[in-house]
């Protein structure tokens, strides 16, 4: 899977697919395009001009930029986390709109396998349920299953 998120002043680009697939070859190159895009869609007269240099030697566009992860899940052995980092690590599936269905207890190992995380599957599943019981999360059970979804917020008129 492949994510890509850039940010310029007010305008915000992200791009997310499992259809296709960034090497490292070109994953500079798709960068400093998108990143041209976001700056060049901040003005009314419209210009598309892309800075890239295939030369490698000469580009190194993603060291050049801030807050810059590259996770390759099938080269790259996850990091291992411990109990006491799940539960952030769970926020940022929230904030990514993981939880907005319900997910079982392995698919959020798997989920986090993909963020590039690994994590006992007990220790995800007590802190899933500690999230539900503080109502950060919402827990159901189907078919002797517990899923997690995020908290729907019920509007008052």
């Amino acid at each position: 899977m492949a994510r890509i998120k850039i940010k310029y002043g007010q305008n915000e680009i992200e791009i997310e697919s499992k259809d296709f697939y960034i090497d490292n070859e070109s994953a500079d190159q798709v960068i400093c395009n998108l990143a041209s895009f976001v700056k060049d869609s901040t003005s009314s007269n419209i210009q598309y001009e892309y800075s890239y240099d295939p030369a490698p030697q000469k580009t190194e566009f993603l060291n050049a930029l801030e807050d810059v992860e590259i996770h390759e899940p099938e080269f790259v052995k996850p990091i291992f986390i411990d109990k006491k980092q799940i539960e952030n690590k769970m926020q940022v599936l929230i904030r990514d709109g993981f939880f907005d269905e319900a997910r079982t207890v392995s698919e959020v190992v798997s989920q986090l396998r993909e963020y590039g995380w690994s994590a006992v599957p007990l220790d995800v599943s007590k802190v899933l349920t500690n999230m539900a019981f503080t109502s950060q999360l919402q827990k159901d059970l189907r078919e002797k299953r517990s899923y997690y979804s995020a908290v729907k917020l019920l509007e008052v008129n």
